[in-house]
């Protein structure tokens, strides 16, 4: 199944904390159930991704390493 992707962010080259305030920019920018796609190279945003996602509305729809590249897909939420 694929997923819609209404907005995507290219944060490649940034590091910890920018791919992760720049998605929460973007997200604020976005209605709610909409899709948004991020690219990150920096190892530590697979962790911090995972703990906004767990401390916000919006839900971790996927995210994968593809070589050296992050890829995470998260669905605004309600508030």
């Amino acid at each position: 199944m694929s997923t819609a992707i209404d907005q995507e962010l290219d944060t490649r080259g940034l590091h910890c904390p920018m791919p992760l305030l720049k998605a929460k920019l973007a997200l604020n920018s976005m209605q709610a159930g909409e899709c948004l796609r991020i690219i990150a190279t920096d190892a530590g945003s697979w962790d911090d991704f995972e703990a906004f996602v767990r401390q916000s509305p919006h839900e971790l729809l996927s995210r994968k390493q593809q070589d050296d590249e992050f890829i995470y897909c998260i669905k605004k939420g309600n508030r």
